[in-house]
């Protein structure tokens, strides 16, 4: 038993931690027994595990292999690799189980599991049965520990994609890997699929040297824009830590925000999937469900979280989905798991029929919007204000005073508040003690109206906050 096994590791959508901290060597051992157990009793014989470019990788590698052959599980190893590539394994391998490690796009001590059973993302309470498990000392422990062996996907992966992505011409793009593990593949994919490449940080190299491998954090797209502009590239494209999510820069310097991609992304998969359901998260722009309708879908707001928006996925069978971090999901022509690689390969697919690819990009409906913003509350707080903010939009009378002129309140996830001319979001994350707030307007004096009641309402159920807008 791991008798200093830190709960705070187990996060809604995943493992994370600080490497030696609480995400030790005995800690990962154990949740690799526990999913080792899991896994027996769910018929599942093999485990894929791959890791990313962190330098604590190799060790926390060797420690959750442990843990599972521990239970009489099999694993096999495939190395360096980005976690859609570990999600293609499973696939690939006939796995249909696996493990990334990686700290996706948090700092360099950072480390963490994404884990995929038996087809379906582990999250939520998925993870905290796993942690009982630890605690409680329900393990099982095999005569014989089950067998290890190696394999190499990465070739096959590629392949894939190849297979299925063409490109009208040439296209000359930038990409930005951020030293993340990206890098090890994104390179030769989009070389193979016929462009002109400048690469950027794409040496695998767990210390970060040049900036946060994070798209969704305009300074860390500011290399990525110069070089775009300064080579008179077509575009650029921008991965997170463990290439999962994508960012796209324009030849004139603007970023297309995920939510704004999808529309092109949809646009397209519609057009021979007509009626289809696209999933979008909840701090997406309010354009987008308008735009999805105009082309022929179906659109469906949810919950924020790629672990959530899979299963939504896998349930619903949508043809595609997306959020605004920048997780997109392609069920069409690809297996519906969250892929920066390849959402950038279809995503040159599209806008190599175009001349100006920028200028399509630059087109797509947009409004006036506020980034992603942060209120810092104490751990456990950001939950409370969130919930007294619902409690006031679900009270008749207070919810006309506060939120005026508001015509629908969407509590799915936080609380979404939409007008006529635009929407304010309040949101906890599961992840980090915030609250997260977003606002989107028809134009300037709409979106200061909004945030004037959202202001007022934050002041009102937490009169300390300090307020990031």
């Amino acid at each position: 038993m791991v008798h200093d096994l830190d709960p705070g590791i187990f996060k809604a959508y995943d493992i994370r931690g600080v490497v030696d901290r609480n995400l030790t060597r005995d800690a990962v051992q154990a949740i690799g027994a526990a999913l080792g157990t899991e896994a027996r009793e769910r018929g599942v014989r093999e485990i894929a595990v791959g890791r990313d470019g962190r330098l604590s990788g190799p060790m926390l590698r060797d420690a959750l292999i442990a843990g599972i052959r521990s239970a009489g599980v099999d694993a096999v190893d495939i190395g360096l690799a980005a976690t859609p590539t570990l999600y293609f394994a499973t696939y690939h391998l006939n796995t249909g189980s696996g493990v990334a490690i990686t700290g996706s796009h948090n700092p360099p001590e950072y480390n963490g599991l994404k884990i995929v059973l038996a087809g379906e993302a582990m999250y939520g309470e998925g993870l905290q049965r796993l942690h009982r498990r630890i605690v409680e000392g329900r393990l099982h422990v095999a005569e014989r520990p089950g067998a290890l062996r190696s394999a190499d996907v990465r070739q096959a992966y590629l392949d894939r994609i190849v297979g299925d992505v063409r490109l009208a011409r040439p296209m000359r793009v930038v990409i930005d890997c951020g030293n993340g593990v990206a890098g090890a593949a994104a390179p030769q994919l989009y070389k193979a699929l016929g462009c002109e490449l400048t690469e950027l940080f794409c040496e695998v190299d767990g210390r970060f040297p040049n900036h946060h491998p994070d798209p969704a954090h305009p300074e860390n797209l500011r290399d990525l824009i110069a070089t775009v502009q300064r080579t008179g590239a077509e575009l650029g494209l921008a991965f997170d830590g463990d290439g999962d999510r994508l960012g796209v820069v324009t030849r004139g310097g603007r970023i297309i925000w995920p939510d704004r991609q999808l529309m092109l992304f949809a646009k397209d998969v519609l057009a021979h999937k007509p009626g289809a359901e696209v999933v979008f998260d909840v701090k997406c722009t309010r354009l987008l469900a308008p735009w999805v309708r105009q082309h022929g879908g179906r659109p469906t707001m949810w919950r924020t979280g790629h672990s959530v928006i899979k299963a939504r996925l896998r349930e619903s069978g949508a043809a595609l989905a997306g959020e605004m971090s920048g997780h997109t999901f392609f069920n069409d022509r690809w297996y519906g798991f969250d892929d920066g690689m390849y959402a950038g390969a279809r995503l040159l697919e599209i806008l190599s029929r175009e001349a100006d690819p920028s200028a399509v990009l630059e087109a797509l409906p947009d409004a006036p919007n506020t980034p992603e913003l942060q209120l810092r509350t104490a751990e456990g707080e950001n939950f409370a204000v969130v919930d007294a903010l619902r409690a006031v939009a679900q009270d008749g009378a207070r919810a006309r005073e506060v939120f005026a002129g508001a015509v629908e309140f969407i509590t799915i996830d936080g609380l979404r508040v939409e007008y006529a001319d635009g929407f304010g979001l309040a949101r906890p994350s599961n992840t980090t003690p915030v609250v997260v707030l977003r606002f989107e307007a028809d134009g300037p004096a709409a979106l200061a109206r909004i945030q004037d009641d959202f202001r007022r309402a934050l002041r009102a159920v937490k009169p300390d906050a300090a307020l990031p807008f």
